[in-house]
């Protein structure tokens, strides 16, 4: 189909998945980014981009710490399946914008539809998409085949602009259509893709698996809060709270990730920008980086209430009576604290009432300090019924009591065991905690169990149980008895709620129900049980808590031996003991937060419909209405050992027996005084019952407790009159055996809180009623109701104690009080005036609980006391000191009186007239404030002066009114008296006595509650005048007093009295002058002081707004505070003080992590001078010139600090990105400053303050060029961030710099503005070049095109003006060299550096001054560039090499190589300790010290040349010897380390040379030679690894230029193989293939990878050379290889044949600084008889060495035959290495070889002779003749070896003693071969390859020693071995022409020359064949051949310089 490319890219999100269903199809998912750029000509099909999240594979080979890429996809795809969002343009794109879409129906009527049908109705349109398409099966596509849409071109909502982006790389559509509404959602969405792009696959690759748990439910947790505001399905409570959650999750999130933390606003989400205030930004930064969780306002936890919704689900267990389940809120210690819910539920665990209302309860009024310890316990009960026993009950013992046991009733009931699979399945959270236990086998106690299903449930093939199945019970002929119905627990559970509401969280749980046990068995035991259970429920439920408090299982022992537990640890009962009656409650819970339950209910009515509102026992706070409840709650029986029932005639009476009195129940009723009428309904046992007449408690055995909570209502009248009576049975017998009673309202007060012991009497008609029958003694109202009454108790018996039930009452009423003086005040009528002065006086000792609940009360009754007795002094006085002392309780934050107390005085106080007493005390107080009552009192009245001054004012307001209403206007005599308090209060400020300090700190702590209070009886003006005369009051503070002043302050500036714009202008005039001498430059930072500057800080940080020209005023000290401050330096700290406080001591956090450096006063001095930079007024610094430049320098300094964080912590982004915006305004507003007072005329040019200048420039430089403004580098939420707070602020800042920067220049002439169209140049533009060069080129290195072409101008203004001043630029290329290593070092690598986009810049800007020829500026500024691109390209190289260490060492000696070219020393040093790092990391120790060589060559031995002292490294100032002494040292310990012992000793000779001759020390000196003595000991034992050597070549145009054809001598590690060294080649290049040979193709890459050897030149003195250790052998002869071979495979070769190998010659020698080597030339080599008979020789002695050292230390004998086989073979004639002897006597050879060969061919005898003796001692007998034949065949194969061997006897010296004289040499033995070396043939005829390559003048020394040997072997000779350490070497020079003309044409390793491939085998044809050759064929071909090697030697030479040059040369040739 034909394609469309769009006239702009689109971007689009997939909005339907599509399946590709060809191989160009692109697969779609729901949310992917597309980028379109053509369409089809339908318009039906797109072609584009699908930008993917990165894959987690891809973090495999990711930079740790660096964000993954995202991954892009091609192809085509559905345009019905997309959404195009926008098109890259910044002009409104031509396409359908979605709310414009209009659908155009049949008839022309066009519909708008909504967003979501629009995309439903489009995907069928066109009708022609396949099945894999977006199409929904479902959908007809006729349905829409009527309707077309029509195109609407409409731009972008002009209300919403979105400003462009400034740089083009920043991804668009980042804010989505819900942004607007509900920023989180993209917000959510951006944090999570970079999570995922950045972090996620490091968390897996470092397996921090409980990290990565955490931050998957974190992710989870944003994941549902985004739905939620997406789908707008959240109250407005929930969504405030879900807001505040999400933006902490973040911050969470980011804290984790260590990343930075990005301010958003917890009430809307959205991140606040440099348009919100500094202060707000600063203070929520503070505490979302340093805090877990937002700080509490101060008393916000002791007024928050909560309440606890509660569900009742289900009920597990079996049973066959119904249950009861009551549910309470309690302590640890089971103290109740709610009232109870009561579940009744059928014999099937259903509830019986299925109405919510029974179900739920909603636990009302839990305080903060509730929370902290707060259980849920829930009490089961069993009911059941039994007959009633007694005359005329007509049961028989069956039905009822046998033995004091109950019988239950219900047989016919078959109950449910457990709930279903489906049943369990809970819909929310399940505490890990209270999970239920696995089911362990036990006792089946109930046969009805086991007929159930497997969970419990019956068969369902079973028929269900009905009366048929029950058989028969006879009819009895007797009375159908009485049914008495009756509670029994049975199981207690509990749960702590209290960390559920502390954590604000609903949770669904499971309670497990615990069951007393069974008592002991034995007496002892029982009667022990019996004292420990007496309060065994309670004692059940504290422990229960007990456990679950300190672990999940309960021990053994703490919970006794009356009850069982699990040994599960979530069910604490043994599974044998375990009673099925009742296992697990579920329930649900929901914690809410509200002030008012009522109130909540309301605002929630669905979640609350029918939830049971529980009340607290007790108060939360002060009472807000009223109440009136009474609590009793039943505790226990004491039944004494002596116990008896008390009774008024009988005085005693025996308690019943235990058989008829154990189990007890107990009827309660309220009954009044007088008559013992009982009061209907006035007992409540639960909070979801009716009122009962009579209630009837559970029934308990006498050990057990009822712990049964109770609410008794009773009407106001009715509670002096009444009494609660009860009675005690024992069942199943109805009659009551006993009663107790006792009063409510007893002494004329209530009954007092607390546990009560009541007397139990008998019961009988004298005790049934209150006063009985009348007769004496009848009645019970007038006995003693308690155990501690002594009417009673003098009546029993001795011996004998009376039996008492124990209760708690406990009274919450706002009605009735227990306190006798509180109900003495109430009743002060009565009182006489003594009485009534003394009640006063007790009035403060009242406990605050009773005042609080009658509060109302308590204020009437003071003040009609105050107006009854007006004028008297000490019954106001008194009064004014009681209502002080009551409204003293309004600061207890227990209570929250506040409110309360303030609808008091607003609607219900009512005694005008009290106004002036109250005045006149408290002036009384304050003309004495001195003395120590009153001084007391005045504090007191202080802390509450707000209502004192309120009671005051509404007084004072009610007397105007009935002034008014009798005709008289005003009273002046109260606006005096008020005025005469204030001015008191100023004499009592300006008062300097020490005792005074207390009374002044309370008044300045509260005088700004007292103003606004004031506001109905003084003028606004008069207010203010008040508040300032009082300010002023306190100049002369001194102390904590003047951070209490500026308290105030703060205060004021809070104060909404002071709102008008008048009085705001007057508070700020002020305050100027109220903080001046609080803050500012000091010579002493005190703690005080820092506080003193915070709490100045908090005062404009409140009057910022405001602020007009006093910012002048206050800069100048905030500048100065901050340079006191930062002077003192700062630490770190575990506390966190909250910014900006606004009280006294300042509130203090503990950090949540690690300890942070950071100063507060700096932040705050921060904040508040960023805020500053918004206020219009522009600034007026009236001050002399030299006082304004330092108030200017200062201003920029911290400024500078700011911006490097020297203020805050770095993470800290919203406030550093702020701070960047807020110091470009300022730096503006400075630039104005600088250019009108301090740009002199030319004239004046002396008087240009370079140094100011020079600071604006460095601070505007390093603002626009900081990191934290590089948006292209960040990822996409910091990105979002960073836009959002700052906007393009490097835009702001180019233009800036340029108009600056011109302003300094001066104009230039007509020729120069031609030249280089230049404005302005020169001037005082030059005193800043060199100085700012490097932070203009850092600028022109920015991806910001507007900030690039800013600096490229000025650069060329800095080029231009140097060059007119010094025709030099080095000055200039140097700071650049300079700069530019500084910024690699520092930053990542961007786009704009390895483009080098300001070079081209810069010769555009240059390209006219081009046109001139030969311009000599022109050329000097091209040289520049080009060294300044050849830097770049170096450096890019060094710090991005992907290739490797090898590879990144190689560039770095390139960049070194530079460096030293450029003279550039410092960074030369720097970068070979990196290097050497580099070498250490990668453990190559040896390759660290050849690093370190080249720092160390840069110095000589010199005692008197100083060398400076070095930062990287840190290097002290030293001599030149010291600083190469040093290095050196280091070298060697690297040496040593490597096992490199020929470096190291070659080191310490030169170090022994400069001790020896250079600085004599000798003690020196001795220890080189024993380092030197021990490396050499080491080179003897030769334990170490030898390396092996790899030749690599890269073939293939895929390899960067660096290594394209070319190939290297790779060492590699000694064990490691071909196949891992291949393996990491191939990790190097992944894209490489292994090749076998040469590769013919030109793309890709290949790598081809050949083992080789070093080669060894066996005619070294070692060799010839007998008792020469093989490992001094080795390292002689391996020592600066550059030569390595690999041999030339030619099976069955001739003894004396020649054969061939491949050498491959390398730069430079190892071991070598890259470990590697280029090969500079491929030789191939003949290789001679002798040489292969020395190798062999060599490889045989070896392998006969270790087999025979194995057998000579092995401990037991082993099987000998391997090593007889090696000694047959060894000393056969035919097989071992006698007849390379032959070749000894060829002459032809060099005689070097020669005495080579015949000395290993002699070790190699001893080596045999050895084998042969420990062969002799081990072989067993029955080998002996094998040992007899080897010991045979060895003498008569090795005769001559042995016959040489044998030493010659000494000849006797024939001197006199004491002399030498020189003895000839013995002469040699004959030769014993027959065979004689022919001595006919010349030595210049022989051809062959141990003879040197010699001129014909020429010497075999010269040869030996020449070019072509030397870089074969590496130098000939051990003693003639130089090593380089130098990183590369140049290529030897070729030969000189005169060195041409040899008379050898064949090379070979020992410096032989040879042209041809192969040679004869005969040595004497091959000797006819020479013979018979002619001289001038033999000379023409072997010049051919070495002038085939010199023209090789010229074109290495020439290649070598040009690969060097321009790193791109060809393959090596190949030779020919």
């Amino acid at each position: 189909m034909p394609w469309t490319p769009l006239p702009r890219i689109a971007f689009a999100i997939a909005t339907y998945p599509f399946n590709p269903s060809t191989r160009d199809d692109l697969p779609l998912e729901l949310g992917d980014e597309l980028y379109i750029i053509e369409q089809c000509a339908s318009g039906s099909w797109y072609r584009g981009y699908l930008v993917a999240p990165p894959s987690l594979l891809a973090g495999l080979t990711s930079t740790k710490g660096a964000t993954l890429e995202a991954r892009v996809f091609s192809g085509i795809f559905p345009a019905a399946c997309v959404d195009v969002k926008e098109y890259l343009s910044t002009e409104a794109p031509s396409a359908l914008e979605e709310e414009d879409a209009v659908d155009v129906d049949d008839d022309g009527t066009s519909l708008k539809r909504s967003r979501s049908r629009r995309k439903r109705d489009s995907i069928p349109r066109n009708g022609n998409l396949n099945n894999n398409s977006c199409n929904n099966s479902n959908t007809s596509n006729t349905s829409n085949a009527s309707n077309t849409t029509i195109i609407n071109t409409k731009s972008r909502d002009p209300d919403r602009p979105r400003p462009a982006a400034p740089v083009p790389m920043l991804k668009v559509g980042d804010e989505t259509s819900s942004y607007d509404g509900e920023p989180l959602v993209d917000e959510i969405a951006s944090c999570l893709r970079e999570w995922h792009a950045a972090n996620l696959h490091e968390l897996l690759l470092q397996r921090q698996y409980p990290l990565l748990d955490e931050f998957s439910a974190l992710v989870a947790g944003l994941d549902l809060s985004r739905r939620q505001l997406l789908n707008n399905v959240l109250t407005r409570q929930e969504l405030v709270r879900t807001r505040e959650e999400t933006v902490w999750r973040l911050v969470k999130g980011n804290k984790l990730l260590n990343r930075e933390i990005i301010v958003r606003c917890p009430e809307t989400g959205r991140i606040l920008t440099g348009e919100d205030s500094s202060v707000d930004i600063t203070r929520l930064q503070s505490v979302m980086s340093l805090l877990d969780e937002p700080p509490k306002v101060k008393g916000e936890d002791a007024v928050r209430r909560s309440h606890l919704q509660l569900e009742h689900k289900a009920f597990m267990g079996v049973s066959s009576e119904p249950t009861t389940v009551v549910y309470y809120l309690a302590t640890k210690s089971n103290h109740p604290v709610s009232e109870s819910l009561t579940v009744e539920l059928d014999p099937s665990g259903n509830p019986i009432d299925p109405s919510a209302a029974k179900l739920q309860a909603l636990f009302t009024d839990i305080s903060v300090r509730d929370a902290e310890d707060l259980y849920l316990v829930a009490r089961v009960y069993s009911n059941g019924t039994i007959a009633s026993a007694g005359p005329n009950s007509g049961t028989s013992k069956t039905n009822g009591i046998e033995g004091g046991a109950i019988i239950k009733m219900h047989h016919g009931h078959n109950r449910v065991a457990s709930p279903t699979r489906e049943e369990k399945r809970l819909k929310g959270r399940v505490s890990v905690l209270f999970t239920s236990r696995p089911k362990t086998p036990g006792k089946d106690t109930d046969g009805r169990a086991k007929s159930s299903g497997k969970n419990g449930r019956h068969d369902e093939n079973r028929p269900p149980s009905d009366s048929s199945n029950t058989p028969p019970i006879p009819s009895l002929p007797m009375l159908k008895p009485k049914k008495i119905e009756f509670k029994k627990a049975i199981g207690v559970a509990v749960l702590d709620v209290g960390r559920f509401i502390r954590q604000d969280q609903g949770t669904e749980q499971v309670m497990h129900i615990f069951v007393p046990g069974k008592p002991p068995a034995s007496d002892s035991d029982r009667r022990k049980h019996n004292q420990e259970s007496i309060d065994d429920w309670d004692r059940l439920v504290r422990d229960v808590i007990e456990a679950r408090t300190k672990s999940s299982s309960v021990p053994e022992p703490l919970l006794g031996n009356n009850y069982r537990k699990s040994m599960a640890a979530s069910d604490m009962r043994l599974p044998h003991e375990k009673s099925p009656r009742a296992d697990k409650l579920h329930i649900c819970m929901k914690p809410f937060a509200a002030n008012d339950a009522e109130e909540l209910v309301r605002s929630i009515p669905t979640v609350f419909h029918q939830t049971t509102p529980t009340r607290k026992i007790g108060f939360t706070g002060a009472p807000t209405k009223p109440r009136s409840d009474i609590y009793i709650t039943l505790s226990s029986l004491m039944f004494p050992r002596h116990g008896v029932f008390v009774h008024p005639k009988l005085m005693t009476s025996a308690i019943p027996p235990g058989s008829q009195f154990n189990q007890l129940q107990l009827s309660m009723e309220v009954r009044k005084n007088s008559t013992g009428e009982k009061i209907p309904n006035a007992i409540f046992p639960c909070s979801n019952s009716t009122g009962t007449t009579i209630w009837k408690s559970a029934v308990i055995s006498r050990e057990e407790t009822w712990s049964q909570t109770l609410r008794l209502s009773l009407k106001e009248e009715d509670v002096p009159n009444a009494h609660v009576f009860m009675t005690l049975a024992g069942l199943p017998y109805p009659a009551a055996a006993a009663m107790a009673w006792f009063p409510l309202w007893p002494k004329g007060s209530f009954l007092k809180d607390g546990e009560h012991e009541l007397v139990m009497y008998k019961y009988d008609a004298d005790t049934s009623l209150p006063n009985g029958d009348g007769s004496q003694g009848s009645g019970y109202i007038s006995t003693s109701w308690n155990a501690g009454g002594e009417s009673w108790s003098e009546a029993l018996g001795q011996g004998y104690s009376a039996a008492c039930v124990k209760i708690k009452s406990f009274l919450c009423s706002t009605v009735f009080s227990q306190d006798d003086t509180l109900l003495s005040l109430l009743r002060w009528k009565e009182l006489a005036p003594p009485e009534l002065i003394d009640c006063l006086k007790k009035v403060v000792f009242v406990p605050e609980m009773e005042i609080v609940k009658l509060l109302r009360e308590v204020f009437d009754a003071l003040f009609e006391v105050l107006v009854e007795n007006t004028s008297k002094t000490e019954v106001e006085d008194l009064v004014f000191h009681a209502v002080v002392t009551v409204l003293g309780i309004v600061n207890d934050r227990r209570f929250n009186m506040e409110p309360i107390v303030d609808e008091y005085i607003d609607r219900q106080f009512d005694y005008p007239f009290s106004a002036p007493c109250l005045l006149r005390s408290f002036t009384r107080l304050l003309n004495d404030p001195s003395h120590i009552d009153n001084s007391v009192r005045l504090r007191a009245a202080f802390k509450v002066g707000k209502h004192v001054f309120r009671f005051i004012v509404r007084a004072r307001e009610k007397q105007a009114l009935k002034e008014a209403s009798i005709g008289i206007n005003g009273s002046p005599s109260f606006t005096k008296d008020l005025r005469g308090v204030f001015k008191l209060l100023e004499n009592l400020m300006r008062s300097s006595e020490p005792r005074m300090v207390g009374s002044q700190t309370l008044a300045v702590q509260h005088f700004h509650q007292w103003l606004p209070e004031l506001v109905g009886v003084l003028s606004q003006e008069d207010i203010l005048l008040v508040a300032i005369d009082f300010m002023d009051s306190c100049f002369g503070v001194k102390g904590k007093l003047v951070l209490y002043k500026l308290v105030l302050i703060v205060n004021y500036s809070r104060s909404d009295l002071f709102s008008q714009p008048e009085d705001r202008r007057a508070l700020t005039v002020n305050t100027v002058r109220w903080l001046e001498p609080h803050w500012g430059r000091t010579f002493d930072v005190t703690q005080q002081w820092r506080e003193q500057v915070r709490l100045c800080c908090s005062v404009i940080a409140e009057q910022v707004e405001e602020l007009g020209e006093e910012v002048s005023e206050y800069i100048p000290k905030i500048v100065e505070s901050y340079r006191c401050i930062e002077a003192t330096g700062l630490s770190a700290r575990d506390s966190f003080s909250l910014l900006f406080p606004k009280a006294y001591p300042f509130p203090t956090k503990p950090l949540s992590g690690p300890p942070v450096v950071f100063d507060e006063a700096l932040i705050e001095l921060s904040a508040v001078l960023a805020a500053m930079s918004n206020v219009p007024t522009s600034l007026h610094l009236v001050l002399p010139e030299d006082e304004l430049a330092t108030l200017l320098m200062d201003t920029l300094n911290v400024h500078m600090s700011i911006l490097k964080c020297g203020a805050f912590p770095a993470n800290w982004l919203s406030v550093h990105i702020y701070q960047h915006k807020s110091t470009m305004r300022t730096l503006e507003n400075l630039a104005g400053i600088l250019v009108d007072s301090f740009l002199p005329d030319p004239d004046d040019a002396d008087k240009f303050n370079m140094e100011l200048w020079q600071a604006f420039f460095s601070t505007l430089l390093t603002l626009v060029g900081s990191d934290a403004l590089a948006l292209e580098t960040f990822p996409e939420q910091k990105r979002r961030a960073v836009w959002k707070v700052a906007g393009d602020v490097r835009e702001v800042g180019a233009d800036l710099l340029r108009r600056t920067w011109e302003a300094i220049g001066w104009e230039t002439s007509p020729e120069d503005k031609r030249r280089f169209g230049i404005e302005k140049m020169g001037g005082y533009q030059v005193q800043y070049v060199p100085g700012l060069v490097a932070p203009i080129v850092e600028l022109c290195l920015s991806v910001h095109e507007g900030l690039r072409s800013v600096a490229v101008e000025v650069l060329q203004t800095m080029v231009v003006s140097e060059w007119t001043l010094s025709q030099d630029l080095s000055v200039i290329q140097a700071e650049m060299i300079d700069s530019l290593d500084r910024l690699f070092k520092s930053k990542r690598l961007t786009e704009s550096i390895t483009q080098k986009l300001f070079i081209a810049d810069l010769i555009e800007l240059f390209k006219p001054l081009s046109l001139t020829p030969d311009d000599p500026l022109s050329e000097t500024v091209g040289q520049l560039l080009r060294t300044v691109d050849e830097f770049l390209d170096l450096l890019v190289a060094v710090h991005n090499t992907p290739l490797g260490e090898a590879y990144h060492i190689m560039d770095t000696l390139r960049l070194m190589e530079f460096l030293k070219d450029m003279r550039k020393e410092d960074m030369f040093i720097r970068y070979v300790h990196q290097l050497v790092n580099v070498q250490l990391q990668a453990n190559n120790l040896v390759e660290a010290a050849l690093s370190l060589r080249l720092h160390a060559d840069l110095y000589t031995w010199d005692v008197n040349e100083r060398v400076p002292a070095l930062t990287d490294p840190k290097l002290p100032e030293q001599t030149a010897f010291e600083r190469r002494e040093q290095l050196f040292l280091e070298m060697i310990g690297y040496f040593e380390d490597g096992r490199s012992w020929e470096l190291a000793l070659d080191t310490y000779r030169e170090l022994a040379e400069n001790y020896e001759h250079t600085v004599f020390e000798y003690q020196k000196l001795a220890r080189c030679h024993r380092a030197m003595a021990k490396l050499q000991e080491s080179i003897l034992e030769g334990n170490r690894p030898e390396p092996k050597f790899y030749r690599v070549a890269y073939y293939g145009m895929g390899f960067p230029a660096g290594l394209r054809e070319r190939q290297f001598v790779v060492q590699a590690g000694p064990y490691e193989g071909p196949q891992m060294f291949a393996d990491r080649m191939l990790m190097q290049h992944p894209s490489a293939q292994l090749v076998d040979g040469r590769v013919d193709s030109v793309e890709g890459q290949y790598i081809h990878i050949l083992p080789v050897n070093p080669e060894i030149n066996y005619a070294i003195p070692a060799y010839r050379k007998q008792r020469v250790p093989p490992s001094v052998r080795d390292y002689l002869a391996k020592r600066g290889v550059r030569a390595f071979s690999v041999a030339t495979p030619t099976p069955d070769v001739p003894l004396d044949a020649w054969t061939e190998r491949t050498v491959f010659i390398t730069v430079e020698p190892f071991p070598a600084i890259l470990k590697r080597s280029e090969v500079l030339d491929t030789v191939i080599v003949g290789v001679s008889p002798v040489e292969r008979a020395i190798e062999e020789i060599l490889r045989r002695t070896r392998e006969l060495q270790t087999i025979e050292r194995q057998f000579a230390e092995a401990k037991s004998i082993p099987d000998i035959s391997p090593f007889s086989l090696l000694l047959t073979a060894a000393v056969d004639a035919n097989k071992s290495v006698a007849s390379t002897r032959l070749l000894l006597e060829e002459h032809e050879t060099k005689e070097d070889l020669r005495e080579a060969l015949r000395t290993v061919l002699a070790e190699h005898v001893a080596c045999i002779k050895k084998a042969l003796g420990t062969h002799g001692r081990l072989v067993p007998d029955h080998l002996r003749p094998v040992q007899a034949n080897c010991v045979k065949a060895f003498e008569a194969t090795f005769r001559r070896e042995l016959a040489e061997a044998t030493p010659q006897p000494l000849a006797t010296p024939s001197i006199p003693p004491g002399q030498w004289k020189p003895q000839p040499s013995p002469s040699p033995p004959p030769p014993v071969d027959e065979h004689p070396t022919p001595l006919s043939a010349a030595p210049h005829q022989q051809l062959h390859r141990s003879e040197s390559v010699r001129s014909d003048t020429g010497t075999e020394k010269s040869i030996r020693t020449g070019r072509l040997g030397s870089m074969i072997f590496g130098n000939g000779s051990a003693k003639e071995v130089v090593v380089s350490y130098r990183p590369t070497l140049p290529p030897p020079p070729p030969p000189p022409e005169d060195d041409v003309s040899l008379n050898e044409g064949s090379r070979s390793r020992s410096g032989s020359v040879s042209t041809s491939r192969s040679r004869k085998s005969s040595r004497s044809g091959w000797g006819r064949d020479r013979d018979d050759e002619p001289d001038r064929e033999r000379k023409g071909r072997l010049e051919k051949g070495m002038g085939s090697v010199r023209r090789r030697w010229s074109q290495l030479h020439l290649a070598k310089r040009e690969r060097e040059k321009s790193r791109s040369t060809g393959g090596i040739e190949e030779e020919e």
